[in-house]
């Protein structure tokens, strides 16, 4: 199991930025797709984008051009850069872990950071 700690959420105003981090356990970081999903009140959890490991990333339509995910093999550790942040950015945001080795698959979650964009 893959133990993933997020940090960077908080409190910001429409327009404003704010960089998610989220930092991994063990050692398939490497090998892993990296993602960062949300959840707003009464909503489910949608994707916000993803990074493999090959660095290929998916954006969602709502972010596409105002989010940036990156990672960082040798901390392991995966960002969300967010910029131009809107009220319906609020949300919890949630880091994936994703990786296949050999026959064992590992899909893990961290425990969720709170972003709210104020109007």
């Amino acid at each position: 199991q893959v133990q993933l700690v997020e940090s960077g959420g908080g409190l910001v105003q429409a327009g404003g930025s704010l960089r998610l981090s989220c930092q991994a356990s063990g050692t398939i970081f490497r090998i892993s797709t990296m993602g960062w999903y949300r959840q707003a009140r009464g909503n489910e959890r949608e994707l916000v984008a993803n990074i493999t490991s090959g660095d290929s990333t998916n954006y969602a339509p709502s972010v596409k051009g105002r989010f940036t995910i990156s990672r960082d093999n040798a901390k392991n550790t995966v960002y969300l850069q967010m910029t131009s942040l809107k009220p319906e950015d609020t949300a919890v945001y949630y880091c994936n872990s994703n990786a296949r080795l050999g026959a064992a698959m590992f899909n893990d979650w961290g425990q969720g950071t709170q972003v709210t964009v104020s109007s």
